[in-house]
C-alpha cells in the first residue's frame, strides 16, 4: 500500500468518523429537543382550548346565579302578568347575541311563565335530566347533557337554577338557560385544521363536543383515550377510529374557578404525528446533506493533503532508486513542506556528501597507486639515470672526442634529465593532493484589494471609499492572508448592498496597534448577532452559508490581532480589526 493511500485513509478516519459521530449526536439531541417542544406545544394548545371552553361556560353559570336573585324574578309569583320578566329575558338574549338560544322562567309545576320566546309561554318544560351539578354562592345549578335538536336548530346545553322567594320560604320557580352549544364547537373548530382535531370528553370519557373533522366521522364512547390522571405530557397512539395513522395526543382537564371546582371535562387535541414531525424529517435531510458535503470536502482536502505530503516522499524515493543506478547523479527532488522538506534536503546533502566522498576516495586510490609507482621509479630508475647522466658528463670532458660522440653525449644528458624531471613530476603529483511574515505596508494591501474590487463595484454602482489616515502603516504580516481578510469584509458588504450603496475602508493609529475599519450603509446587523456572526453556520445572508467571517477572525488572531462588529455611523454594519505593531508609537 502506498503512503498516499495510507495517508488518505488516515485522514478520512480522523476527519469523517468524528464528523459522522458528532452529526448523529447533534441530530439525536436536536430530534429529542424538537420532539419534546412539539409535544409541549400540543399540550399548550390543548390547555388553551380547554381554558377558553371553561371560561365560556363559567360565565354562563355566573349569569344564572346572578339573574336568579334579581327582583324581577319575583314576578313568577304573579305569572308575570305585566310581562316585565319576559321583557327582561328577551333583552338578555339580545344582549348576549347568539350565546343563548332561549331563556325561560318556570313556575313550581314546570310551566313556562316568562320566556324570551313568547310562543313558548304556557308550555310545560321537560322535567330535569340530571347530568352535572355545580354549587356557587348564588345557588346550586343543574346542568343537562348537551343535546342535538331537531331540524336546523343548534344543539344546546341546559342550565337550570332555582329562584329563591324573597317573601316566603322555598322557591318561586326556576330559571332555565338554553346555552348555544355550537359556541363550544366553534372554539374547537378554530383550533383545528386538516391534520389537527379536537375532542371534548366528560368525566366518564364520553364525547360531548368535537371539531368538524371528527363530527364527519361520527362520535361514540371512546375507551382508552383518557390519559392517566397523573400524566402531564403528550402521548402517541393509533388515531383510529378518529384519525388515520399515529397521532400525538395533548390533553387538558377543566380548570378550577374559585369557588367552582370545575366541570371535570377533558379536552383532547389529536395532532397528526407525521405532520408534527415534518420539521424533524427536514432537519434529518439537512443533517444528511451537511454530512455529505463534509464528506466530499474532507475527501477532496484529504486527497490534496495526502498528495502534497506523499509527492516529495515519492520523489525522494525515485531519486534514491536512480542514485543507486550507474551513471550521472540525477537532479535532486523539490523539497516539500515541514519535516518532509527537511528530510529531503538532509538526504540530498547526504547523497552529495557521499558522492563527494566517493570522488575523494577514487582520487585517493589513484594517488596511492601513483605513489607506489613513483616510489618504485625513484628506487629503480632514478639511481641508474643519475649514473648515466654523470657518466655522460664525464665522457664529454675526454679529449679527442669526435663531433658525433659529443652529440650523442648531449642527447644522453638531455634525455636522462627529462626522465629525471618526469620522476620528479610523478612525486610532486603524489604529494599534492572541502513565518512567513514580512514587513508590509498595509495601505498598499488595502489599495490592491480595492483595485481587485473596482470592476464589481462599478458594475453594481457601489462607491468604495478609502480614508487611510494612519501615519504608520508598516506591520509584520502575511500579505496574502491580509489581502484575503480585506476582500472577505468588502465582499460581504458588496453582496448585500443595493445599487447606490457605499463602502468605506479607513485606518487609524493607536499606540501599540494599527486599526482598520470596514463599514457600509446597508441594512446592518442586529445587536444580538454582533458576537455570533464570527462563529461558524451562522449567517444572515441568503444562500449564505455562515464561514467567511470565522476565517477572517482566525487569520487576525493568528497575527495577534482580532475583530469586532458594531453599528456603522453610515447606518449599516461596521467591522473593526487591529494588528499589533513591532514597536510602540508615542
Amino acid at each position: 500500500m502506498t503512503i498516499r493511500r495510507i495517508l488518505l485513509i488516515a485522514f478520512l478516519l480522523v476527519s469523517l468518523l468524528p464528523a459522522a459521530a458528532l452529526t448523529v449526536l447533534a441530530f439525536n439531541r436536536t430530534h429529542a429537543a424538537m420532539l419534546g417542544e412539539i409535544e409541549q406545544g400540543v399540550m399548550r394548545s390543548a390547555s388553551a382550548v380547554s381554558a377558553d371552553v371553561d371560561k365560556l361556560l363559567f360565565e354562563r353559570l355566573l349569569n344564572a346565579t346572578t339573574w336568579n336573585h334579581l327582583e324581577v324574578m319575583q314576578d313568577l309569583r304573579l305569572d308575570d302578568v305585566d310581562k316585565r320578566l319576559s321583557n327582561f329575558l328577551g333583552e338578555m338574549k339580545r344582549r348576549y347575541g347568539d350565546t343563548y338560544l332561549d331563556l325561560h322562567g318556570l313556575d313550581r309545576s314546570g310551566r313556562i311563565v316568562a320566556s324570551s320566546d313568547p310562543a313558548r309561554l304556557g308550555a310545560v318544560y321537560p322535567p330535569p335530566r340530571p347530568w352535572q351539578s355545580a354549587r356557587l354562592p348564588g345557588g346550586e345549578l343543574r346542568i343537562e347533557r348537551p343535546l342535538a335538536r331537531s331540524g336546523d336548530r343548534a344543539p344546546m346545553l341546559l342550565i337550570r337554577v332555582s329562584i329563591p322567594s324573597e317573601f316566603t320560604e322555598g322557591d318561586v320557580g326556576e330559571l332555565a338557560l338554553e346555552f348555544n352549544w355550537q359556541l363550544v364547537q366553534r372554539i374547537l373548530d378554530r383550533a383545528a385544521n386538516l391534520q389537527r382535531q379536537l375532542l371534548l370528553l366528560d368525566a366518564p370519557g364520553k364525547a360531548i363536543a368535537a371539531s368538524a373533522g371528527l363530527q364527519q366521522r361520527g362520535r361514540a364512547l371512546l375507551s382508552g383515550w383518557l390519559p392517566d390522571s397523573a400524566a402531564d405530557a403528550a402521548y402517541v397512539r393509533d388515531g383510529q377510529p378518529l384519525m388515520d395513522a399515529l397521532v400525538i395526543v395533548g390533553h387538558a382537564r377543566s380548570q378550577r374557578f374559585e369557588p367552582f371546582a370545575g366541570f371535570g371535562w377533558t379536552t383532547l387535541l389529536l395532532q397528526s404525528r407525521a405532520v408534527a414531525l415534518a420539521p424533524v424529517h427536514r432537519m434529518a435531510w439537512t443533517f444528511a446533506g451537511l454530512l455529505a458535503i463534509t464528506a466530499l470536502v474532507t475527501i477532496a482536502v484529504s486527497l490534496a493533503i495526502a498528495g502534497a505530503i506523499a509527492r516529495p516522499i515519492v520523489a525522494l524515493t525515485d531519486f534514491t532508486r536512480r542514485y543507486a543506478q550507474p551513471g550521472e547523479l540525477p537532479p535532486p527532488p523539490r523539497a516539500g513542506p515541514g519535516e518532509v522538506g527537511e528530510l529531503t534536503r538532509s538526504f540530498t546533502r547526504l547523497v552529495r556528501d557521499l558522492e563527494h566522498s566517493q570522488q575523494t576516495l577514487t582520487q585517493a586510490s589513484k594517488l596511492a597507486a601513483v605513489g607506489e609507482v613513483t616510489a618504485l621509479l625513484a628506487h629503480e630508475v632514478r639511481t641508474p639515470l643519475g649514473i648515466l647522466r654523470s657518466s655522460a658528463q664525464t665522457l664529454r670532458d675526454e679529449p679527442g672526442l669526435s663531433a658525433e660522440g659529443n652529440e650523442l653525449l648531449q642527447i644522453i644528458d638531455s634525455e636522462t634529465g627529462r626522465l629525471n624531471r618526469l620522476v620528479s613530476s610523478l612525486l610532486d603529483s603524489a604529494r599534492a593532493r572541502a513565518p512567513q511574515r514580512t514587513s508590509t505596508d498595509l495601505h498598499a494591501l488595502i489599495r490592491h484589494a480595492a483595485s481587485l474590487l473596482a470592476t464589481q463595484c462599478r458594475d453594481r454602482r457601489i462607491r468604495l471609499e478609502l480614508e487611510l489616515q494612519a501615519q504608520h502603516s508598516q506591520v509584520d504580516v502575511d500579505g496574502e492572508q491580509l489581502t484575503q481578510v480585506l476582500l472577505n469584509l468588502a465582499m460581504n458588504a458588496l453582496q448585500i448592498l443595493a445599487p447606490g450603496g457605499r463602502i468605506r475602508v479607513s485606518s487609524l493609529d493607536e499606540p501599540e496597534r494599527l486599526v482598520v475599519v470596514v463599514d457600509d450603509d446597508g441594512p446592518g446587523i442586529a445587536a444580538e448577532d454582533h458576537g455570533r456572526i464570527f462563529e461558524p453556520f451562522v449567517f444572515k445572508r441568503e444562500g449564505g452559508l455562515g464561514l467567511g467571517l470565522a476565517v477572517v477572525r482566525q487569520i487576525l488572531r493568528q497575527h495577534g490581532g482580532d475583530i469586532v462588529a458594531s453599528a456603522s455611523p453610515l447606518g449599516g454594519a461596521a467591522f473593526r480589526f487591529w494588528l499589533p505593531r513591532g514597536t510602540r508609537i508615542p
